[in-house]
């Protein structure tokens, strides 16, 4: 049976819910830190297609494919630079398999992560050559079968306008999201109503903008509101961490509980997301009670700050939109003119 084309379920849906982590699961079910997880598009066929099954069967609309680090400079890392197209092509089958054998509409977005490098001019990474490292990704995501390019985990505006360039050639509907993980900003200082009009300004414009990892589920909304008030428009994406990372018995541990990401998908919801999932350390688990969460959820009033800090945990400051830095400038700029 003939499903709507991602572009199409996503306007008359109330909501889309995506799936959740891809490199937290695969350490449960035997990854090595340090090693490629896109290696196991080969070595772990079967694990990587139960994960998708499983958050599948949790009820996401959406999974993303294995292949975050899948581009060149990435995969420079371990010596497999020139295994692009072979292992995009396999992670999408993979991925196209599960979401085929679903029985209902499951969309494949091809995870596009960063390159690792900094862009010019901060950097050294010319802009043509992200522009083709990202193109190369994204045509053998297209051909393994993907419905989306889902760009996530940006931090610069020049690596976005790179990615979403390169992503363009091959023609299919691109989703960019970044990462707001420093005190409210990326790790290069964009805030989240900067991203939103930013993005307005790249050079094809993606179905949906959004973010996703960073600190926790409460700074990910507070980043949802500033985006969804920058751009009213636009379909906006939440994928928040499960909580916050832990260091315990050797291994990292994330705090949130299914009741918590169960909570956080509504307050999404309130919030201006569209797209709904979660990030790092988020199971099949806490994905079906958030799917359970939104099922038959009418859509509320925006949360406040304080609404989403009683609910899921603290906000920072910048996050909150006080710039106290700023506002201590102005301060004694006052004082200076007095």
């Amino acid at each position: 049976m003939a499903h709507p084309s991602f572009t199409e379920a996503l306007a008359p849906r109330p909501w889309l819910l995506a799936d959740g982590a891809t490199g937290t699961n695969y350490f449960q079910m035997g990854l090595i830190s340090g090693d490629a997880p896109e290696l196991w598009n080969f070595q772990h066929t079967d694990r990587v297609r139960k994960l998708h099954r499983e958050f599948i069967e949790a009820g996401a609309d959406i999974i993303l494919t294995n292949t975050f680090g899948g581009n060149r400079h990435r995969l420079k890392l371990h010596n497999d630079q020139d295994k692009v197209r072979e292992i995009n092509m396999a992670a999408a089958k993979l991925a196209r398999a599960e979401a085929d054998a679903a029985g209902r509409a499951v969309y494949v977005a091809g995870s596009m992560g960063p390159t690792g490098e900094i862009f010019m001019p901060v950097g050294t990474m010319p802009h043509e050559e992200g522009v083709s490292a990202f193109e190369e990704q994204a045509m053998a995501l297209k051909e393994g079968g993907v419905d989306v390019l889902w760009i996530e985990t940006m931090s610069s505006e020049e690596e976005l306008r790179a990615a979403v360039e390169g992503a363009a050639r091959a023609g299919l509907p691109i989703v960019t999201t970044m990462s707001f993980d420093t005190n409210g900003r990326t790790m290069m200082g964009i805030t989240p109503k900067a991203f939103g009009a930013l993005a307005g300004s790249l050079s094809t414009q993606p179905v949906a903008i959004g973010a996703n990892c960073g600190v926790g589920a409460s700074e990910l909304i507070a980043t949802v509101l500033g985006i969804s008030e920058a751009r009213p428009d636009a379909a906006v994406v939440a994928k928040g961490n499960c909580g916050i990372p832990q260091y315990k018995d050797g291994h990292i541990h994330y705090t949130g509980t299914p009741e918590l990401m169960a909570d956080y998908a509504r307050i999404a919801l309130d919030a201006g997301a569209k797209i709904i999932g979660g990030c790092c350390g988020t199971s099949p688990h806490h994905l079906a009670a958030m799917r359970k969460s939104l099922e038959g959820y009418a859509k509320g009033s925006r949360p406040s700050i304080e609404l989403i800090e009683e609910r899921l945990g603290p906000v920072s400051v910048l996050a909150k939109g006080i710039d106290t830095a700023a506002e201590g400038a102005a301060k004694r700029e006052r004082r200076r003119g007095n």
